[in-house]
């Protein structure tokens, strides 16, 4: 059974090509066993069809000659299949209940005009082929092939004052089982199979591509992309279901966009009491206060600055454009004093300002815990990756996660004379997730950090 699931496609269009398919095999297959039958049907039609039509014409030409012609006749009317005499007493007195009995009897009363002719189908048993008649007597009757015979009789004038009756008796050309031309069949069979795979395939690709479209919104919407949108177009159920990821989507932006006010505001609102509390702690007299709380003021003037570049950073503010990402490292490097290995060009789908920011930040890291900075830029598939490496102290592994937190910097590791707020991984976070890509970062063996950024490719290289 689970040999048989994996032959099942695992895509939603591989499964409606593969039902499509095997309906339409299934049918063809019925469809010829019915054909078959029908062709029995039919070939038994005819046989009974001629039948009449000869008997039709042979009982006006008895009835117009003397009895030693009518022998003659009867003697070259007799085949392998049918046996014609012309008899002193009739093989049948009226017609044998059944359908097939009424039907030839009727249309030979139809055509001769006359209604005393008498039809009978009488089973019996057929022995096989290539048996001897020892054989074919032992064989049980339960065994044996029974096959049916037409009887007719029909009495005709008499001839030197003798009564004489036409008995004709069909017990050859039985109905073999039915065999349709199996080229005609397969040929119909493959033309329908292509014209439903290739219905199919274009069925599954226009129920499919709003799925396609759907996903590749809801993983851009997990990486913190709230531009991404789908269309609306479709069967009622996408439609829907589009509908409703567009309103989550807006809701979710709405709901960011007012978080990220709100802590703009909020960083801003601080610095007006922090001007008056640094106004108020340099009239003190004490140095060591006055130093110690102009010293807390200024720490929060840099906690207060940054959290205002998070919430500005973390908004959408720029289009996604295609972007080489070579040009932009060298840019970077090249503002900062600073070797980089940028390569041939790669295009990424890209808001340039954000991630320029993001990777400066990374940059800027480097050389303010690292004392020096070396970028290079690869391709790796169906993404680019950026590395950015220091010679500095580097940071416990146990430690990778908590450093892209908000606010979290890695003092207990590095230089503790650096500023900063603890901000600039948490934006280069965010920024590259919202662009696709993702952040790691590890120790070096000869000592100092690696920040790696992959971006996927809009055009691979």
């Amino acid at each position: 059974m689970r040999r048989l699931a994996r032959l099942f496609p695992d895509a939603l269009a591989g499964r409606i090509v593969f039902l499509l398919a095997a309906t339409i095999l299934a049918a063809n297959l019925i469809a010829l066993a019915v054909l078959g039958v029908q062709q029995q049907r039919f070939d038994r039609q005819a046989r009974e069809d001629r039948e009449i039509e000869r008997i039709a014409a042979l009982i006006p030409a008895m009835e117009a000659v003397d009895a030693q012609v009518r022998r003659v006749i009867a003697r070259d009317a007799s085949t392998r299949f049918a046996r014609v005499r012309v008899e002193s007493k009739p093989l049948l007195t009226e017609t044998a209940p059944g359908a097939r009995a009424a039907y030839i009897a009727q249309s030979l009363r139809d055509t001769l005009g006359r209604d005393d002719i008498s039809v009978a189908i009488i089973a019996r048993p057929r022995p096989s082929a290539g048996r001897d008649d020892n054989a074919r007597r032992d064989r049980p009757e339960g065994r044996q092939r029974s096959s049916s015979v037409l009887a007719i009789t029909a009495p005709l004038s008499a001839r030197d004052g003798a009564p004489a009756w036409l008995n004709v008796v069909t017990s050859g050309a039985e109905l073999r089982p039915g065999r349709p031309d199996a080229r005609l069949f397969l040929t119909v069979l493959a033309l329908s199979l292509l014209l439903v795979l290739g219905v199919s395939i274009l069925l599954a690709r226009h129920l499919t591509r709003p799925l396609a479209e759907l996903s590749r919104a809801a993983e851009a919407a997990g990486r913190g992309d709230r531009s991404a949108r789908v269309p609306e177009t479709g069967a009622l159920e996408m439609r829907k279901a589009a509908q409703a990821f567009n309103a989550m989507q807006a809701e979710i932006s709405q709901f960011d966009a007012e978080r990220m006010r709100t802590l703009a505001a909020i960083g801003h609102d601080l610095r007006t009491p922090m001007t008056s509390l640094r106004i108020r702690a340099e009239m003190v007299e004490d140095d060591a206060q006055r130093d110690a709380m102009i010293q807390t003021l200024d720490d929060m003037t840099v906690m207060a600055d940054g959290l205002v570049s998070y919430a500005r950073e973390s908004r959408d503010s720029e289009k996604m454009a295609p972007l080489d990402l070579s040009a932009l490292l060298s840019r970077l490097c090249e503002a900062r004093g600073v070797t980089c290995a940028a390569g041939g060009p790669l295009i990424v789908a890209a808001r340039p300002v954000g991630l320029g920011r993001a990777i400066g930040n990374l940059i800027d890291n480097a050389l303010r815990y690292g004392g020096d900075a070396n970028v290079a830029l690869a391709q790796e598939k169906a993404h680019a990756i950026v590395t950015v490496t220091d010679n500095g102290p580097g940071i416990p592994e146990d430690r990778f996660a908590e450093m892209f937190e908000p606010f979290t910097r890695g003092d207990d590791s590095r230089n503790t004379e650096t500023g900063g707020a603890g901000l600039g991984l948490a934006i280069a976070r965010t920024i590259i997730t919202a662009h696709g890509g993702d952040i790691t970062l590890a120790n070096r063996p000869e000592g100092g950090l690696i920040a790696r950024v992959g971006l996927p490719l809009v055009e691979a290289t």
